[in-house]
């Protein structure tokens, strides 16, 4: 479990530094209430972003990408709805769903996959 957690926090720091790559303020970070949470909370050109990170020990993203379920997008999207509420953002700001996948190598090698408007795909 801990080299699980290990791999997780790994990976979120990664997508963190990759969004600010591109742009994104950084609003929150594992953002939770009891019913979900959001791994990150990003904002770049007006758009607010729902950002779900998954990370591997792998030598690609797709098992990454694959873990995001049916039930883990409903969640996600319960999590959406509720920091818009809890926010009071205002109807009108647009917002989407998206996915960072990340595949840690062996050999200290990170791939990154970022699938921005992900429950379109």
């Amino acid at each position: 479990m801990q080299r699980t957690k290990q791999t997780g926090d790994r990976g979120e720091q990664l997508a963190r530094a990759y969004l600010r790559r591109q742009g994104y303020a950084i609003l929150h970070s594992n953002w939770s209430r009891i019913d979900g949470e959001l791994d990150i909370v990003a904002q770049r050109r007006g758009i607010l972003a729902f950002v779900e990170v998954k990370t591997r020990r792998d030598a690609s993203t797709e098992a990454a990408l694959a873990s995001i379920t049916p039930s883990k997008r409903q969640r996600l999207l319960n999590a959406a709805y509720r920091y818009l509420h809890e926010h009071r953002i205002d109807a009108d700001m647009p917002w989407r769903v998206d996915v960072i996948a990340i595949a840690l190598e062996p050999n200290g090698t990170a791939t990154i996959a970022h699938v921005e408007d992900a429950f379109d795909w």
